[in-house]
């Protein structure tokens, strides 16, 4: 293995070199951003005025069947997802649902689009098209839709609707939308996609007989049309609306579509009807017996029944007859959520053996066989990953992880230096606990200035990061230094606010503290976690404690039964000698997260509230989950008969974030 991991870190040393000429290269990019930027106004107008001369072109072109397949809408798969036909309960957002009808129903049918003349001049539409795009990109969102709206009335053509649609979407105007969709089947009665988003939006504005109508017209056009994806992510959640919608869809003609009858099994699994939904499914599987949402929707319905052993033994027998690992890919994923780690791994390699160009189970192989320590299988599927332009960058870092739990810390090291992305910040973090563990703290702190120049997308974070590892080796003043040089770049950054206020001392800094705290309610006034750093600080200074409960209460409005927040108000309402609350607020806390410095100030609340037995609980708590910790002394001594009068002073904690 550290011979193949060799040659990967000479590949990884190339990469570095690679960034090092890119970090080279920066001004001659920055040149062309500062251009950007300093044109963005320009450019905004040449792409609207590009966009408005394309629907005029296309309507122009009148093109016989509408491709939605837009930038913003993404392509349909060969096969209908696994999730599109289960029972009701799904991950997928009601937005990205909606974006696969388009392509749903592309493939479903070829459309004759009506060939109306209709007014259609470039020149009345170019200048609404950019006042729209111009006012989203002001993030004004309202005025774009009515700009657009206005345009789908007055010309009704498929990229402006489309368009509308898609803003009205995404921003949950679902009454607006269903109302262009509505307008677009006007005009085109036969055009598929515009029948399937209305269908879709009806369903989701609650009108079940226009959802009905319109599926039904679809059928009428296409039997064979795949319409079960039209619910997905929008199952009604009352009993009452699944009853009112199982009526409807059962007035169509064509009620005997597969998709049809998984739409009802969807429905009657939700209400818990297994046995008919059952019936259902097995009447849609006798039509398509290798659709694999419709397999793996009766292997839920077994699932639901209690039937794991059936619903293992359907999915094993119908996956080999199968030409994609859709099916393999649930059951892995059922025995991984099951924690039947051995019996995935095996289902993984077979399936992984099938299907070699599968880069999801080659991933997925990787990181479950990390977790069964099996680090030579886990590098044998993860390298086969790490030119991938999807896993690329998780492939390295369960690598890294891998090695470093191996032990093969340069390995790990330069595995983590090459992970990007999404993964960039725990791999970066992973990378300086690393660093620490080998006593190579000056390395730690040079790899993040390095950064911040290779990454300058990045660079509040590794400042942040840094400051960390400063105050870890016990040098906060240069942390806090770091801390001054990011925020004389970016002034209004809250997170680099909210790190310097954990730094800043508050018995020293008191004025420091006050002028940040009071940016970051300017920043974020509603944010717990910034209220209840002022409430803590305040608590920790024993000052302004009326304003400290008040923001404790606040932030526990916002983000109820959090411990670090109850934490907090136990604290001020103890040093307002308020005990009651002290003891309610802080014995919720303690639940919540039974921590050292929650069970000592729960502990001193028992104590001067007088509920002794109780407090001898806590510190017996304490006792055997902390036997080293020092503060337990406190509690100690309270105990001593000597002590008859109770302690009020309250540990120095540290602010925590929510």
């Amino acid at each position: 293995m550290t011979q193949n991991v060799d040659l990967m870190r000479d590949k990884l040393a190339q990469k570095d070199s690679s960034q090092t000429r890119q970090a080279q290269e920066k001004p001659e990019q920055g040149k062309w951003r500062r251009l950007a930027k300093k044109h963005s106004i320009t450019f905004l107008i040449l792409g609207s005025i590009a966009y408005a001369s394309y629907s005029w072109a296309e309507n122009k072109a009148n093109q016989p069947q509408l491709d939605l397949k837009t930038a913003d809408t993404p392509s349909n798969q060969t096969q209908t997802d696994a999730s599109e036909a289960s029972i009701p309960q799904t991950s997928t957002t009601e937005t990205n649902a909606t974006a696969s009808l388009a392509a749903d129903a592309n493939q479903s049918a070829s459309v004759e689009l009506s060939r109306q003349s209709n007014r259609f001049d470039s020149n009345n539409v170019i200048l609404p098209v950019f006042v729209a795009e111009f006012a989203l990109s002001q993030d004004q969102v309202e005025e774009s839709l009515s700009t657009y709206q206005s345009l789908v009335d007055e010309y009704n053509q498929p990229m402006i609707n489309e368009r509308a649609l898609d803003l009205a979407l995404k921003a949950n105007d679902i009454p607006r939308a269903l109302y262009i969709a509505k307008i677009w089947v006007e005009r085109y009665p036969e055009d598929t996609p515009a029948l399937f988003y209305l269908a879709h939006l009806s369903l989701r504005a609650h009108q079940y007989e226009l959802a009905a109508k319109t599926l039904d017209r679809i059928l009428q056009l296409d039997s064979n049309a795949n319409i079960e994806g039209i619910l997905a992510g929008i199952y009604p959640e009352s009993p009452e609306a699944r009853q009112e919608l199982l009526g409807a869809l059962s007035l169509i003609e064509k009620n005997n579509n597969p998709s049809i009858l998984v739409m009802i099994a969807g429905l009657e699994a939700e209400n818990q009807q297994y046995p008919a939904a059952l019936q259902k499914v097995n009447l849609a599987l006798k039509q398509r017996p290798r659709v694999p949402s419709f397999i793996i929707l009766k292997a839920k319905l077994y699932l639901a029944s209690d039937q794991e052993a059936r619903a293992m033994r359907w999915l094993s027998w119908k996956s080999f007859f199968q030409d994609n690992p859709d099916v393999d890919l649930y059951q892995i994923q059922h025995l991984l959520k099951n924690n039947q780690t051995k019996k995935a791994l095996r289902k993984l390699r077979r399936t992984a053996r099938k299907y070699p160009d599968n880069e999801q189970l080659q991933f997925l192989a990787g990181i479950t066989s990390i977790d069964a320590k099996q680090y030579q299988d886990a590098e044998h599927y993860l390298k086969r990953l790490q030119n991938s332009a999807q896993y690329q960058d998780q492939a390295n870092y369960y690598l890294a992880v891998g090695a470093e739990r191996n032990q093969h810390i340069d390995d790990a090291i330069a595995l983590y230096k090459a992970v990007d992305g999404n993964l960039y910040p725990v791999a970066r973090k992973n990378l300086v606990s690393l660093y620490l563990k080998q006593n190579q703290s000056t390395e730690a702190i040079q790899l993040l200035t390095q950064e911040r120049v290779s990454h300058p997308s990045q660079s509040s974070f590794l400042y942040q990061l840094q400051a960390q590892t400063l105050q870890s080796i016990g040098n906060t003043d240069q942390a806090l230094m770091v801390l001054d040089e990011a925020l004389q770049q970016d002034p209004d950054d809250a997170e680099l606010i909210y790190s310097q206020v954990l730094l800043l001392d508050p018995a020293k800094d008191r004025d420091q503290l006050d002028n940040a705290l009071n940016k970051l309610l300017e920043i974020e006034p509603n944010s717990p976690t910034f209220l209840n750093a002022y409430a803590y600080t305040l608590a920790q200074q024993n000052r302004k404690l009326d304003l400290a409960r008040r923001y404790a209460e606040q932030a526990l409005v916002y983000a109820p039964q959090q411990a670090s927040i109850l934490d907090t108000l136990g604290y001020v309402a103890y040093l307002q000698s308020d005990y009651d609350v002290a003891v309610q607020a802080l014995a919720q806390a303690y639940q919540l997260a039974p921590s050292l410095g929650i069970g000592i100030r729960y502990a001193k609340a028992l104590y001067i509230h007088g509920n002794i037995d109780r407090f001898q609980q806590i510190y017996q708590e304490l006792k055997v989950s902390y036997p080293n910790a020092n503060e337990l002394q406190q509690l100690q001594q309270m105990l001593a008969p000597q002590s008859a009068t109770p302690v009020t002073e309250a540990p120095t904690p540290e602010i925590q974030s929510t």
